[in-house]
């Protein structure tokens, strides 16, 4: 069990390596017409500036509570706290960049006048796939880190200071930028149809760039953030179950201190490793119907998870 444990952040490692290799075969894929290429990159460069300031104004706020917690916990749980702020702040910018990059890319593929279904479902897919593969290898990595140097039942309770960092972001993320985006949709219906008769969603007018990058900041980066938050904070909501469980109740039958702690993390170790077979699948699925193509891929990987995570 132990052995296995100390692989978590290697398994982590590898799972943010294919995020990368994906992330830049996505890149290369053609843009389009250059006015798509000028559309593309003012949303991608809208969302960014977005991202820099916000991440600005929440790094005071980690500073804040990182010192709250040194002073009136213990300086690990702070720096848990850290690490968990910081590995979803990363997810978010890891996602966006995919995101912006993969929006033009699919659009082109699935243009009208040369219609490719499976080329644009796999480009979307794989621009998706970034996200899903940062969050899960970045939990992977803090988690993992923060159980192999406290995963004892007197220490367990500073691994929660990550889940809290997580849980931080993901507030200020999700409501931040939904917030963006339905001002930016508002103002552009505003000012674009109502004053100016200019159509819906055409690029000329500048609160449609601002609504589309409202719709990456809140979609991606926000989306991002709450889904880490759930995965870390169910992780180590496990962990603690496991680690207080009291001898004689139901939970402690089940087995060891030590093997109960590491059950949630040995699981999403294999959860990781299913959710990349379920990627590498759609290059088969990608001639489906892309319906369809989505639905078993999402089958593989939950079919595959259950069948190891029955053996764990």
């Amino acid at each position: 069990m132990e052995l296995f444990i100390n692989l978590s952040p290697i398994f982590g490692l590898a799972g943010l390596a294919l995020a990368f290799i994906i992330y830049f075969s996505v890149a290369k894929k053609p843009v389009g017409t250059d006015v798509m290429r000028e559309i593309s990159d003012m949303i991608h460069d809208g969302a960014m500036v977005y991202l820099k300031r916000q991440y600005t104004i929440l790094f005071a706020f980690i500073v804040l509570i990182f010192i709250l917690l040194s002073v009136f916990i213990n300086i690990q749980t702070g720096i848990a706290y850290v690490g968990g702020a910081v590995s979803s702040m990363l997810a978010g910018f890891f996602g966006m960049q995919a995101a912006t990059k993969a929006n033009v890319r699919t659009a082109q593929a699935a243009n009208l006048y040369k219609p490719d279904t499976a080329k644009a479902l796999s480009v979307a897919f794989l621009g998706g796939s970034v996200m899903g593969l940062s969050v899960a290898s970045l939990g992977l990595i803090g988690i993992g880190v923060f159980f192999i140097l406290y995963g004892k039942p007197e220490t367990a309770a500073i691994i929660n200071g990550y889940a809290m960092g997580a849980s931080s972001i993901a507030l200020f993320a999700r409501v931040g930028g939904g917030i963006f985006t339905k001002s930016a949709d508002v103002g552009a219906d505003l000012a674009g149809k109502i004053e100016a008769g200019i159509p819906e969603d055409d690029p000329r007018n500048p609160g449609v760039i601002a609504d589309n990058v409202g719709d990456n900041v809140g979609d991606v980066a926000g989306l991002g953030a709450d889904i880490f938050e759930s995965y870390v904070g169910a992780v180590v909501a496990t962990i603690a179950i496991g680690a207080t469980a009291l001898a004689g109740s139901n939970v402690a039958l089940l087995g060891s201190t030590a093997a109960l702690m590491s059950l949630p993390v040995i699981l999403i170790m294999v959860g990781l490793a299913a959710s990349v077979i379920g990627i590498l699948s759609m290059r088969i699925l990608e001639s489906f119907n892309p319906a369809a193509a989505l639905r078993y891929a999402t089958f593989i990987a939950a079919g595959i998870f259950l069948i190891l995570g029955y053996a764990v």
